[in-house]
């Protein structure tokens, strides 16, 4: 059993748990990491659009029920890396405001405890962790910043190029996305350039993507003393008698149950999942569940308002491998005819052959894909969720997750879409070949578990949070968690990059005044 103690289990391989395990690798501490996953193999489906998302590929066969008791199998991803290997990589700053308190149409978001200039030096960090290409000065929703992007935009390939000029043209101010990926060509002038296609929901087997394993996971296995343990499902964590401290985490390892014994356990298993873990670990101490003396384990769930609006053009016009490389946040404080905020317009990925001709049924029947392709712009859109207690993660009595999510702030992500309407409208009379776009796309639904986040969220008050400033449960002395679950708002971008510098920072504060060691500096800090 004494081979089994480790001074710090780190639950779950995602951003947060991943940029934690780089932080602390070089402390000198006993380090485990336990996934319920396992890796991607690095086959031919990794690009098959069927294969990963029509049929789900690399998707767990969970199932999960929402309010209403109806099962839905929710589109997450258990494996190494977590999410992030299925990511799209845009690595966005929350903006000032987002740490603020902000009025929607849904009622108002919370001030987060801590302000954004608390997070600008792990931002900075986390950019440079996480390869991110970027340009500043261009986006006017863009927080002030201490130091440039680490690497200069994606290139516009020629068709996006003239969008943004068109979109300049008629008033906006669209900018470069802010991207992670890890380029051949960044380092050298004379290599063959690595040349992106599927992305946005593909595990990547060159490993361009920059994601929590390429990136921090797989650097912070380079140490001796960091342990990676897959296919490990965390059942439960138990605590001492009196219920102050975790010392134990009991697992399912490929159908075996083990105790691990620790000093220090840190939580990134994602939103649900992590608020679930605790529910589980219920005790005479914690009767309610683990850290939950406040109640509000499971609540305030958000998942952004997410979805896909496709422009079909009339002509085949669409030649670009790569078009996620724009973004449009006019609208995200406000607009000409809202004074709330609507949210942010992004290009994506591709959408798959099989949902694009099932958006084209009822406009161009029985065109073939080959031809479809070229004639479809593909924007991804996100407004604001806002924290509800209503809106929760529960066990159900045979252990099942259980999800209660209701919609808020909806009237944001609808004006948002009639916005981007209106600016192709305007675009179309400028260049014909966006003239008389027909539009079609699809919401996601609670199955999406898109952006989950907020379940644990962080505060001063014991009473109406459940962690401490520090990503601490108030009720226990050696917890932490470092997912998105923390968030008390999640403002309406793409929340990695703010997982992976909160991640930064608590690793910083373990260092410093919990393992008494001093900080390593390491090839991603900057000056």
């Amino acid at each position: 059993m004494m081979n089994n103690h480790y001074d710090i289990v780190i639950i779950g391989t995602g951003t947060g748990g991943s940029t934690m395990a780089y932080k602390l690798a070089a402390s000198g501490k006993k380090i485990l990491i336990l996934e319920r996953g396992g890796f991607i193999p690095k086959e031919k489906e990794n690009w098959d659009a069927h294969e990963v998302v029509t049929q789900g590929r690399y998707r767990p066969n969970d199932i999960w029920y929402d309010q209403d008791d109806k099962p839905f199998k929710p589109f997450i991803h258990y494996n190494v890396g977590g999410n992030s290997k299925m990511y799209g990589a845009a690595m966005f700053r929350f903006r000032e405001s987002d740490f603020e308190e902000v009025q929607h149409f849904g009622g108002r978001s919370p001030a987060w405890p801590l302000p954004y200039g608390v997070y600008e030096p792990y931002y900075t960090q986390a950019e440079a962790m996480y390869s991110v290409h970027g340009k500043r000065g261009v986006d006017p929703t863009e927080p002030w910043a201490n130091n440039e992007y680490p690497l200069p935009p994606l290139s516009y390939e020629p068709l996006i190029q003239e969008l943004n000029a068109k979109l300049e043209q008629v008033g906006l101010r669209p900018f470069p996305l802010p991207m992670g990926i890890k380029l051949p060509q960044d380092l050298s002038k004379t290599e063959a350039p690595v040349m992106l296609e599927n992305f946005d929901g593909f595990p990547d087997p060159t490993d361009s993507k920059a994601d929590g394993q390429v990136m921090a996971l797989r650097p912070a296995l380079q140490h001796k003393q960091v342990t990676l343990v897959t296919h490990a499902r965390v059942q439960k964590l138990e605590t001492n008698a009196s219920g102050t401290r975790v010392t134990k985490v009991i697992a399912e390892v490929k159908g075996e149950q083990i105790e691990y014994h620790t000093e220090l356990v840190i939580v990134a298993c994602g939103a649900v999942n992590s608020a679930a873990l605790l529910l589980r670990s219920a005790n005479d101490k914690h009767p309610n569940g683990l850290a939950n003396s406040s109640g509000q384990v499971g609540r305030n769930l958000m998942l952004h308002h997410n979805g896909s609006l496709v422009a079909f053009t009339k002509e085949p016009v669409n030649d670009c491998v790569f078009q996620k490389s724009l973004g449009l946040a006019d609208f995200y404080h406000n607009a000409d005819d809202s004074e709330f905020p609507l949210g942010e317009i992004q290009l994506m990925g591709r959408n798959d052959p099989d949902t694009i001709l099932w958006l084209a049924e009822k406009i161009y029947p029985g065109v073939p894909y080959s031809q479809l392709k070229q004639m479809t712009l593909d924007f991804w859109l996100t407004a604001e969720d806002l924290p509800s207690p209503e809106n929760r993660v529960t066990i159900t009595n045979d252990g099942h997750i259980k999800v209660y999510y209701y919609r808020n702030n909806y009237p944001a992500y609808e004006r948002l879409k009639e916005k981007l309407k209106q600016v192709m409208r305007k675009v179309g009379e400028l260049d014909n070949r966006f003239k008389d776009i027909q539009w079609a796309g699809y919401d996601l639904d609670i199955s999406g578990m898109s952006h989950q986040n907020g379940t644990l969220r962080f505060g001063a008050d014991p009473r109406s949070s459940v962690l401490d400033l520090n990503c601490k449960a108030h009720d226990l002395d050696n917890l932490y968690v470092v997912d998105a679950s923390f968030f008390p708002s999640c403002g309406a971008f793409n929340p990695s990059l703010t997982i992976a510098a909160n991640a930064l920072r608590v690793g910083d504060h373990l260092l410093q005044n919990v393992l008494n060691t001093v900080p390593v500096e390491n090839e991603f800090q900057t000056a």
